[in-house]
């Protein structure tokens, strides 16, 4: 019986929210491969939440569930090539369950109501940043993949046994991150934004048509794309297309190329931009999307986002974005007709 109870036990805690650590099983009793050695507590540091929230002040981390992620970091090495840094299992509090309370007092309120151009910036002591689209943080499939992480644990191989180092000090951690660049030591203030860039708005724009994209790194156009560059392959994605506010639109595939491939000659994939770059993808009728350059181009889950290009002169067109990672479809941009980028 008292195997079948350890047995019991180490299945509620993956099934459930992971709410807590597992006592660390040495010895592979149970069928939870992330618990077998004991977390390191990582103190936290007092953290406190401004910019453009109407409630700005100090997190108080005794009001919040702990969440769970497992992560195998890698970080950017001199020759600017990821290298392989460690495997954990970290415990602590998700920016879903921080901001979750945070009143959105955006400054282009009433120009732009959606909230999906906003954007949050994580700062550390040492003014070291990283930056989080809204739509990464509250519209993907998988909620709660990036934590303030107060404890640490080792994932050790069976055979080799390697123990990787593990972390001093609280971190940010980005657990979708291929490369890791985002996982900040001692964070200390988030601050809550919206893109900053002023774009016309026209409701209700019907039929809505933009022949190309503008593409922008900073004030600088460096590009103008009237269709997919040559020799991208078509990927097919199947969906339920589901809105927050229309709920169902439709349970068609999307068929485009990947953004990120698109997007590639244009923004080099570098340690900044991992960290803080941020695009702005603009309709033809002013909506708009803010999507982090680590969401778009560094993704370990290969959930990506399309771009989709549809027959000549058709309302929507010519190019729409598709977000695979995403429950909602809002950051689903139609006529797209400019991708702004920004890196700090």
């Amino acid at each position: 019986m008292k195997n079948i109870f350890v047995l019991s036990a180490g299945l509620l805690l993956c099934a459930g929210s992971g709410l807590a650590f597992a006592s660390a099983d040495n010895n592979d009793a149970t069928n939870n491969f992330y618990d077998n050695t004991e977390p390191a507590a990582l103190p936290l540091q007092k953290l406190e939440i401004a910019g453009e929230v109407s409630n700005p002040g100090p997190v108080d981390f005794t009001k919040l569930a702990k969440r769970q992620v497992v992560v195998k970091e890698t970080v950017l090495d001199e020759a600017g090539k990821p290298k392989f840094v460690g495997a954990y299992t970290y415990e602590g509090y998700s920016l879903f369950d921080i901001l979750n309370t945070a009143v959105l007092d955006k400054r282009n309120k009433f120009d732009f109501a959606p909230v999906i151009d906003v954007y949050v910036e994580i700062e550390n002591f040492s003014g070291d940043k990283a930056v989080f689209s809204w739509g990464e943080l509250y519209y993907p499939n998988d909620l709660h993949k990036v934590i303030i992480a107060a404890s640490a644990a080792r994932i050790v191989p069976s055979k080799t046994r390697d123990l990787w180092p593990l972390p001093l000090r609280s971190k940010l951690v980005a657990a979708n991150d291929l490369v890791s660049e985002r996982n900040i030591e001692e964070p200390v203030k988030i601050t809550v934004k919206s893109y900053p860039k002023s774009l016309a708005v026209e409701k209700g724009l019907s039929p809505m048509y933009a022949p190309a994209i503008s593409v922008f790194y900073g004030e600088e156009k460096k590009a103008e794309l009237t269709d997919f560059p040559v020799g991208l392959s078509t990927q097919t994605y199947e969906t339920v297309f589901y809105g927050r506010g229309k709920g169902i639109h439709s349970t068609t595939p999307f068929a485009g190329v990947m953004l990120k491939d698109v997007l590639k000659p244009y923004y080099p994939f570098n340690r900044e931009n991992l960290r803080t770059g941020m695009f702005c993808v603009a309709a033809r009728d002013g909506y708009r999307a803010a999507v982090s350059y680590s969401e778009l181009f560094n993704r370990n889950d290969q959930r990506e986002f399309l771009l989709v290009k549809t027959a000549p002169d058709e309302d929507g067109g010519l190019f729409r974005t598709f977000p695979a990672p995403d429950f909602f479809s809002d950051r689903a941009v139609r006529s797209v007709s400019a991708i702004y980028f920004q890196d700090r």
